[in-house]
């Protein structure tokens, strides 16, 4: 199985990931901004993972779904994965 990126994702996961991450930051109010530096993660990387444009991590799924104050569960399950 090769390893999976944003140029072979062609069931969309990681845009569909990317997707629930906006979709609860705008919920709560959030900047991309704040949630990249709550998280540890560079707000370029922020908004590479937001548009399905990079692989992220396990750990820095898990900062992320923390900044906004949920569960890594939480964001997959609205991701559909």
């Amino acid at each position: 199985m090769p390893r999976l990126s944003s140029k072979v994702d062609a069931d969309k996961k990681l845009t569909r990931l990317g997707l629930a991450i906006r979709q609860k930051r705008k919920e709560i109010g959030m900047s991309q901004e704040a949630l990249a530096a709550i998280s540890g993660v560079e707000r370029s990387n922020m908004g590479k993972i937001e548009r399905g444009e990079n692989n992220l991590s396990i750990l820095n799924l898990i900062r992320i779904a923390e900044a906004l104050d949920s569960k890594a569960t939480s964001i997959l399950e609205a991701a559909g994965l």
